[in-house]
Order: structure tokens, then sequence, then C-alpha cells
């Protein structure tokens, strides 16, 4: 997003935290409304453009937004969408966007309060690994002809009982409603969102034999004084690799002997 649109989505996530940091608040409840509402926008063309419309006030667009939404979902997803509906959008379909993060967000939080979201995270990383190696199974979640109704079958055979219930509701979204995207981008964004709950960022680490405790904690303490922030580490075993280990933070990749040239650049950011 640029522009008006990430101001207008800065500030929505703001309000969402407060909504959340509620414990009044159901933040799952609140995820499955926000879900509700991007589907209908999503959908419903004009009305998206009628509150995203820069020549209405926003007082008007959000009075709108609170008659057709009031008796559909709670006063905490209406007050949220009208603040949303009140700021102005550089395309509509940012609204929508900044919608679906919001809900994704939510359900992430909820995993947070239960002390589950490094749960979730490792979860939605194994299955995009399932996913990236068998065509079979990505061929069938991402088929047009395919029904909404036997892909939600279908994940809810692989993980129901088997992942967390916040694990099971973010990949059904994504696999049910993709609104274009790939499914490996969608569980990347996902990811992604995950690891900013913590204000963290993402390591995958590709070694050709599992690491230790104690390498994991060295790894995952040195790439963390390298990049200024906690780091989550999504660890995948693959005898191939060259060189014994390979990292990948955002667009960043390292190969070859990662500790020590980690502990080097550690060394020269400390003196």
């Amino acid at each position: 997003m640029h522009g008006a649109s990430r101001e207008a989505l800065a500030a929505a996530r703001e309000r969402l935290d407060v909504l959340t940091d509620s414990t009044s608040v159901d933040a799952g409840s609140l995820a499955d409304e926000l879900a509700a509402v991007t589907a209908l926008l999503h959908r419903e063309v004009s009305l998206r453009r009628v509150l995203t419309d820069p020549a209405q006030s926003g007082e008007a667009k959000a009075e709108l937004a609170q008659r057709l939404l009031g008796s559909q979902v709670s006063g905490q997803a209406v007050d949220l969408v009208a603040g949303m509906v009140r700021s102005r959008w550089s395309q509509s379909r940012d609204l929508v966007d900044a919608l679906e993060e919001l809900a994704s967000t939510a359900d992430l939080t909820a995993a947070q309060k239960r002390s589950r979201l490094d749960n979730v995270e490792d979860e939605l990383f194994r299955f995009g690994r399932i996913v990236s190696s068998n065509t079979e199974l990505r061929a069938a979640l991402t088929s047009r002809s395919a029904t909404t109704a036997a892909k939600g079958e279908l994940l809810r055979s692989l993980l129901g009982g088997r992942a967390e219930p916040t694990t099971e509701r973010l990949v059904t979204r994504l696999v049910t409603a993709p609104r274009g995207r790939s499914l490996e981008s969608g569980l990347e964004s996902l990811a992604k969102l995950a690891a900013d709950r913590r204000d963290r960022m993402v390591a995958v680490v590709t070694s050709a034999v599992p690491l230790s405790d104690t390498q994991k904690q060295r790894l995952g303490a040195a790439l963390a004084k390298v990049y200024g922030r906690p780091m989550h580490l999504n660890l995948d075993v693959d005898p191939e690799v060259l060189g014994g280990i390979r990292v990948q933070v955002g667009d960043e990749v390292i190969n070859g002997s990662i500790a020590d040239r980690l502990e080097d650049a550690g060394r020269r950011l400390a003196s």
C-alpha cells in the first residue's frame, strides 16, 4: 500500500490493538466478523467504491457502514469498520486488503492470548512446506473447479484435531477465499503477521541435519544481534543443502558456514 492507504492501515492497526487488548473482547469472534465484512466488500464492488469515495465525507461513509452492518456484526466490529471508512484510501481494494489483514491479526492475537502463537507460526510454516512438496495436494487446494465446501472438507481432514484451531481457521480462509493470491504468498503473509505480533523477524533455516537445541539457541541469538530484532526460526532439513546450512531472512539468503559469519558480524557490531 502507498500514501493514504498506508496511513489508514496504520491507524486501523492501532484501533484493533486497543480493542483486542481489552479482556472483554473476543478476538476470535472479532476475526470472524471482520472476515465476513471482507468477503462482503470483495463481492460488492459498488459498495466498496462508495465506502472509499474521496468525494464523500468521512462521516457519511461511516454512517452508511453503521447502517449496513449494525445488525450483522458486533458493535466493536462496526466501530472498527466505521473508523476505517472515515480514512482516505488510495484504492478501493486497499480497504478490503486491510480488513483481511485485521481479521488475520485478530485471530493471531487470540492465539497469542492463549500462549499458542508459537505453535501457529510453526504449523503455518510446516503446512507451506507440505504444500510445496506435494503437487497433487496443491492442485486440489487451488483448483478453480473444486467447490469451497470440498476444499474446506479436505482441510478439515488434514488439519482437524492435528493443528491449532487458529491455524485451521487462517488456512481455510486463505484457501477458500484467495482473492487472487497464490497459496504460497498467502501463507508467507500469514507467517509475517504472526512474527509481527511479537515484533520479531522470521528466519527460514534449512540444514543438512537437524540442529541441536544449543545450535538453535546460538543461531537465534546471533541472528537477533545482526538484525537488531528478536528472531523466530522456522527449521527445515534437507540433506542436499550445500555448505551444511542455508538461512533466509526476508529477501536475504546466507549460505555456508553461518555460525562463523554471524559471530564475526556480531563482534563487528559490538565493537
